[in-house]
């Protein structure tokens, strides 16, 4: 809800359910500190709320032609990924194994909504997938068009759903963004194809880690309410 603080600056208040993806939202906001995401003005950790920098005008990167707005969701996410600090994020090599055990029973208890060779390989990836990096970075998960806003100070991202893990995970959503045009593209695949390559180039990231993650994680985040959603299934198709 919009709000505005005594002092006159205009805000966001945010109040979230309580469920661990949004758990450390707090923590990440406050970590950013307003490089490449809204600033952090307050919180209340009994509500599960937060007052949050209100992005004027606040047009979603969706507005903004696909190209031009790669390159700046590729901008805001070279400014989120520092490292991040041990024991305070949920890590993604923890999200993974959770996925690679539930995302079977999910996938049967619908119907088998799609070809049990993708379901393997996404499978096999994500039991096998726990990073070799050095050093964590803190990443978004949830990034795509509508979670990047116009500001004053620029493009931000709000709404993260914080881990820490490897940089290449946090391009999934990426991946498949803008998923009413992709549906009614008849190059969808050749699209996100095409998107794959220019994230990788422009972030310098491994293409097959990449493309590993944006499967994964498509068909992870693929069932609303036990049933599958079409768009995560074309996309880790199209990435196969």
């Amino acid at each position: 809800m919009p709000a505005r603080r005594v002092d006159g600056l205009p805000a966001v208040l945010k109040v979230n359910f309580p469920e661990p993806e949004s758990e450390h939202e707090a923590e990440a906001l406050a970590r950013w500190n307003g490089a490449g995401a809204v600033r952090r003005l307050a919180r209340d950790d009994e509500r599960r709320a937060l007052l949050v920098e209100r992005c004027l005008p606040g047009t979603q990167l969706w507005e903004v032609e696909e190209s031009r707005a790669n390159e700046m969701a590729a901008d805001v996410l070279s400014q989120l990924w520092q490292a991040a600090p041990a024991g305070v994020f949920r890590s993604l090599t923890g999200e993974a194994a959770r996925w690679a055990a539930e995302l079977p029973v999910t996938w049967a208890a619908a119907g088998r909504p799609f070809e049990q060779a993708l379901l393997d390989e996404a499978v096999e990836f994500l039991a096998t997938a726990p990073s070799t990096v050095e050093v964590d970075a803190l990443l978004h998960q949830d990034l795509h068009g509508g979670n990047i806003l116009s500001s004053e100070r620029g493009w931000l991202a709000i709404d993260p759903k914080p881990l820490a893990g490897e940089r290449a995970f946090d391009v999934a959503s990426l991946l498949r963004d803008r998923r009413d045009d992709l549906a009614q593209d008849p190059d969808s695949a050749g699209r996100i194809r095409r998107r794959l390559d220019f994230f990788c180039d422009r972030l310098e990231l491994d293409r097959e880690r990449v493309r590993g993650w944006g499967i994964a994680h498509a068909l992870a985040w693929g069932f609303e309410g036990g049933r599958p959603l079409a768009g995560h299934i074309e996309c880790a198709r199209a990435l196969r």
